[in-house]
């Protein structure tokens, strides 16, 4: 099915044309449709399946012929994720006279107020609490608001943000359309869906327990003291270049990245306690390739599109399985094809069973054949590990001081036909459809 097809108008497919694209994904077949028609729509879809442009083209459209006012309002849970929405719509709306916006915390709010003041937008994309903010100090005016999106929005409920979406809904006129997009549905949650929707049309095209299939997924078994020296080998492997490593705190994040530093890692790191500016600055160095590694928390786990990034490793294994899902979803995204791996110490098996008793299928078991398993870690807290006994020539050790368990050098792989011998990296993606390129991906 053509974009022509789902009855966009010529300045809208001329946009799609010119980003490279010819074939809308199954979630924006769906939804276009029932948002032009303007319905309200409560939609669940795999992350990186092009979701952004399915609720987008059909708003834009809307608005094609419409006096200049702020008619459409997204809410996101985070600045990446409304810096990223904002990038999309104004790749779309390249050809049309029409204006998009983002708001969010952790920078001046000045130039946030400034523009809004000024020639205004039509299409705002926000964070909750800034938007908030901002019309408290009466610098936008939400009365004119006919579609309210609502992304991620298990994730602004996880956030603490329920309280803050109700009081936007109060601020906007009860007549308007609502699209609302979430992995989950958790009980606070529901409640604001029945505040913000009215006879809402479901689409629910992958639910959030099935990772895309162009993720290959390995668990490495390994002592937890061992885990920094496994990573280090691992990301001396040629076919591994842009990479996101996810740890549970920030922390350890920090932690983290301080070591692979040391290890002579271009590296980067992502997390709550780092500013915007910092943040932005992270990201811009792993999508221009200045920095191989970044080490994040769960914030990047939604919302963060990268050139080229071939891995996604869990270097902490995620205590909720949806997280892991999640995670893994920053490769692999749309039509493309990428590697996730998990460094599961014998502590967090468990919450690696849940993982695969969620997702419904067995992960692949791997052990490096070159790497020494029973070495005994460097006592050193960020210093040069040691190397190791047996090691290859680019593997170094670190540890906590701990001495790990043996594991058996050949790969256990577990009861699943379908799964392929082992990881298998460098490989290129396909793409063809808004959602899935590899610049300013939706």
């Amino acid at each position: 099915m053509p974009f022509a097809s789902l009855g966009l108008p010529p300045a809208l497919l001329r946009g799609v044309r010119a980003a490279g694209y010819h074939t809308p994904t199954p979630v924006q077949q769906r939804a276009i449709p029932l948002v032009l028609q303007g319905a309200d729509v409560v939609a669940a879809a795999q992350t990186g399946s092009g979701k952004t442009a399915a609720f987008v083209l059909p708003i834009l459209t809307r608005m094609l012929d419409r006096p200049h006012a702020l008619r459409a309002l997204i809410l996101a849970p985070t600045r990446e994720l409304a810096a990223q929405i904002e990038t999309a719509a104004r790749d779309l709306a390249r050809f049309t006279r029409l204006r998009v916006g983002v708001v969010y915390g952790g920078v001046n709010i000045g130039p946030q107020e400034r523009m809004l003041r000024g020639e205004g937008v039509d299409m705002l994309v926000a964070t909750p609490g800034r938007l908030l903010d901002l019309n408290g100090r009466q610098s936008v005016a939400l009365d004119d608001v006919e579609v309210l999106v609502l992304d991620e929005a298990d994730r602004m409920v996880d956030m603490g943000f329920a309280p803050d979406l109700k009081r936007i809904l109060r601020l906007l006129p009860r007549k308007r359309q609502t699209l609302l997009f979430s992995a989950t549905m958790p009980p606070a949650l529901n409640e604001v869906a029945r505040d913000a929707l009215v006879d809402p049309v479901r689409v629910d095209l992958a639910p959030p327990s099935r990772p895309a299939a162009g993720i290959t997924q390995a668990v490495y078994p390994v002592p937890r003291a061992l885990k920094t020296t496994l990573l280090n080998d691992l990301l001396h492997r040629d076919d591994v270049s842009g990479v996101i490593v996810f740890t549970r705190t920030k922390r350890g994040a920090e932690r983290l990245a301080r070591q692979l530093e040391k290890l002579g890692h271009p590296v980067a790191a992502l997390h709550g306690d780092r500013t915007q500016s910092q943040r932005e600055r992270a990201l811009r160095d792993l999508k221009r390739g200045r920095v191989q590694v970044l080490v994040a928390t769960d914030i990047a786990s939604r919302g963060i599109d990268v050139e080229d990034l071939t891995h996604v490793i869990n270097f902490d294994v995620p205590a909720a399985p949806e997280d892991y899902v999640h995670r893994i979803g920053r490769t692999g995204r749309a039509e493309a094809t990428g590697d996730a791996f998990t460094l599961m110490s014998p502590e967090e098996e468990r919450d690696m069973k849940a993982i695969e008793h969620f997702i419904g299928r067995s992960i692949l078991r791997v052990t490096v054949p070159d790497f020494d398993y029973k070495q005994r870690p460097a006592p050193h807290g960020d210093g040069a590990p040691a190397r190791s006994r047996g090691e290859s020539s680019h593997g170094r050790g670190h540890g906590d001081g701990s001495r790990g368990r043996g594991h058996d050098d050949r790969a256990r792989v577990a009861a699943q036909p379908a799964a392929p011998a082992g990881p298998v990296h460098g490989r290129r993606p396909k793409r063809d459809a808004p959602g899935s390129r590899r610049r300013g991906r939706m």
